[in-house]
């Protein structure tokens, strides 16, 4: 039997290995019960897959399980993001929404995301609910995915159109085509390839075609992954702003008009900007641990409250769901703003900020010097550690007992373990440790006032942990 545990954002496996359609199956069954503990008579559900190896198969699978515990099971014709999923469990009064997806994992990956009936993650309670659910092996016969569709249980409907009709009435596509911004979009194979070609269709097109192993790379939208954006946007010369979403489209990235990656610590600070400044929209900024201190900073200039969370946007989702939320951010790319879903969503960040642009005749860069006036400039930056697990284990014991005072010439002043450590350097200059949630892998943050300076403190911190 394989134990199956749910990571910061879902279940996630190799397929083929831990991710088979027997163990999806158990999952499903779990999630079932749960679905049926919780709603009332004849309960609903919304499941869709990403361009993911097998993701109609295990879509199936887990629609089959649903069926025979009697849950009406809505699906799309064809791969839908995460956002799709989750709009469309709330306006159909879903009791929960299961997205086939590994998001931004390698492409041996696939998972499973539970959404709730509010329209965004499941919190940790519930998911824990789920997991304390989850059979050894599968406890029920079920029949075939036709037989279900044929009696009712499984209904398909277009939920890449609903999503569709939702922002084209939430962003201003009048202001931004008025003001003739030229928009570069790199789906990374991924989910929102479609719906891009649908909301603006003069775009420059990078990566949007069905390639479920993903040209072989992690769909994850960080520099190292995007060069091909990067380098397009710095020859092009005439793009004003590249947008980038990951597996599931739930994440974004962000390039300047000169190829510059932006990454999403500016780009919460941008929507801060946008939505207080010139909208004039209140509400709680909510971040996860791993996010910049600049965002404290933003925030006591506006007088707006701000919290910070453990990493995963389930943490986030949490006050969203029960306070005035204008903005909940990740470090990983997650956002999600006032107005929508409380749910990440890449494309529907990325123009919002290109209607910004748009309202203001500014360009990005204008833009983020505005902030910079309030904040001061600065740079976070990130490694990804790939290390044997005695190895990554040897340095969160060294964490947990305090054997570091410095990392190289930087010495710690303080400390912070709400989820990994945080190690504050003086000079609003910190960096973070911590093992990832969805991968063997172990994070390491810096931020200091400039890019170099940061990498310089990601370099001494390297060279002590694993030492």
């Amino acid at each position: 039997m394989t134990q199956i545990k749910f990571g910061t954002d879902g279940w996630r496996a190799i397929i083929a290995r831990d991710y088979t359609e027997t163990n999806v199956m158990r999952v499903a069954e779990a999630t079932a019960k749960w679905i049926n503990e919780k709603s009332g008579a004849n309960p609903k559900s919304v499941i869709g897959y990403d361009c993911r190896f097998g993701g109609e198969m295990f879509m199936q699978a887990t629609a089959r399980v649903f069926a025979a515990h009697g849950i009406t099971c809505v699906v799309a014709h064809n791969f839908i993001s995460t956002p799709m999923v989750s709009l469309a469990t709330l306006k159909l009064k879903a009791a929960a929404g299961i997205v086939i997806t590994a998001s931004h994992n390698p492409p041996s990956y696939n998972g499973f995301k539970i959404k709730d009936s509010f329209g965004g993650p499941a919190v940790p309670a519930e998911i824990a609910k789920v997991e304390a659910l989850i059979p050894e092996t599968i406890t029920t016969s079920y029949e075939s995915f036709e037989s279900y569709v044929s009696n009712g249980l499984i209904i398909y409907e277009d939920l890449e159109g609903m999503y569709l009709e939702t922002i084209k009435k939430g962003i201003d596509f009048n202001l931004i085509n008025k003001a003739n911004k030229e928009l570069a979009y790199d789906a990374m194979y991924g989910a929102g390839q479609s719906a891009m070609r649908n909301l603006l269709p003069e775009t420059t097109f990078l990566h949007c075609e069905y390639n479920p192993w993903f040209d072989g790379q992690a769909p994850e939208p960080i520099h190292k992954n995007l060069s091909e954006l990067s380098e397009l946007i710095s020859i092009a010369e005439d793009i004003d702003l590249g947008i980038a979403t990951d597996g599931d489209a739930d994440r974004i990235g962000l390039y300047n008009s000169t190829g510059k990656f932006i990454d999403s610590h500016h780009i919460i600070l941008l929507l801060i900007q946008y939505l207080h400044k010139y909208k004039g929209l209140s509400g709680k900024v909510v971040n996860s641990f791993s996010c910049t201190g600049k965002i404290k900073n933003l925030c006591k200039h506006y007088g707006l409250e701000q919290e910070v969370t453990k990493i995963g946007f389930k943490y986030i989702c949490d006050t969203i769901i029960t306070e005035d939320v204008l903005i909940g951010g990740e470090e990983s790319g997650g956002i999600a703003i006032k107005g929508h879903i409380p749910e990440r969503d890449g494309l529907w960040i990325g123009l919002t900020i290109l209607e910004f642009m748009a309202a203001t005749g500014k360009s990005l860069d204008e833009l983020i010097e505005e902030v910079y006036k309030i904040t001061g400039s600065f740079a976070v930056e990130r490694y990804d550690l790939h290390i044997d697990e005695a190895t990554k284990q040897k340095v969160i014991a060294n964490c947990k007992s305090k054997a570091f005072t410095s990392f190289g010439n930087f010495v710690i002043e303080s400390e912070e373990d709400m989820d990994g450590y945080k190690y504050h350097l003086g000079n609003d200059q910190w960096v973070m440790i911590r093992p990832s949630g969805t991968e063997p892998v172990l994070r390491v943050y810096a931020e200091s006032a400039t890019s170099e300076k940061a990498f310089e403190i990601l370099e001494a911190t390297k060279k002590v942990i694993l030492s």
